[in-house]
């Protein structure tokens, strides 16, 4: 059954299920506003459904606030639409998409791993995109992903968890003693460094994660004495 057992730490039934809730009634809502629309459809990617993923059950994820799901989805349908034009081989324009999209989202900030199936999406969609034009990265890709960014802080809001991400301020941390060996901001970087993997956390959380664990571990072994 281990299998089965929650891969991100702190997963909760009761938390998934909202979960579940809220990317039911947001994916519906967005899909709705195509009814606004000449297309007189539903207006949403499926790309925007991995966004969903992100934004309503890691809220607290850098890769889910609201600049990387609207800036990473929008500049990436551009940076599609470049390579597609640019490019006549689909083969090379579609890796070509993605490699740059995943560039130009970590030059301005907005790493969005969805991005990248909107880059793809960009010169695969065919015909439906060709009809959007150089509308598409504003409607669809823009209007989904704001539309979802605002009913993700309606949602979070209700639920009272923290979206946009606020990091916990000095207040709720707990007593900081200092002994001897006590870990610094500056060797939380260098065990960062020396792991070469990015993390899906942002640094400050993770900071305040390890001083509520060092701080458990001191309570803990002055128990014991």
């Amino acid at each position: 059954m281990k299998l089965f057992h929650p891969i991100l730490a702190g997963a909760t039934l009761a938390e998934r299920t909202a979960a579940c809730a809220g990317v039911f009634a947001a994916i519906a809502l967005t899909a709705a506003a195509g009814f606004a629309f000449p297309v007189h459809a539903p207006l949403v990617l499926a790309p925007i459904g991995a966004s969903a993923v992100l934004v309503f059950v890691v809220p607290a994820s850098p890769l889910a606030q609201p600049w990387p799901v609207i800036g990473g989805n929008v500049i990436s349908a551009f940076v599609g639409l470049a390579a597609g034009w640019a490019v006549p081989d689909l083969t090379i324009a579609a890796a070509l998409a993605v490699a740059l999209a995943i560039a130009a989202m970590s030059l301005t900030r907005s790493l969005h791993p969805p991005g990248g199936a909107v880059a793809l999406t960009a010169v695969l969609g065919g015909p439906v995109v060709m009809e959007w034009g150089l509308l598409f990265p504003f409607v669809p890709v823009g209007l989904c992903s704001l539309s979802l960014v605002a009913l993700g802080v309606a949602f979070h809001g209700l639920t009272r968890r923290s979206y946009p991400h606020r990091h916990m301020t000095a207040g709720h941390a707990p007593p900081q003693p200092e002994p001897p060996g006590t870990f610094s901001p500056s060797d939380i970087d260098e065990a960062l460094a020396q792991m070469g993997d990015s993390l899906d956390i942002a640094r400050e959380d993770l900071d305040l994660l390890l001083q509520y664990a060092e701080a458990n571990a001191m309570r803990r072994q002055a128990l014991r004495s």
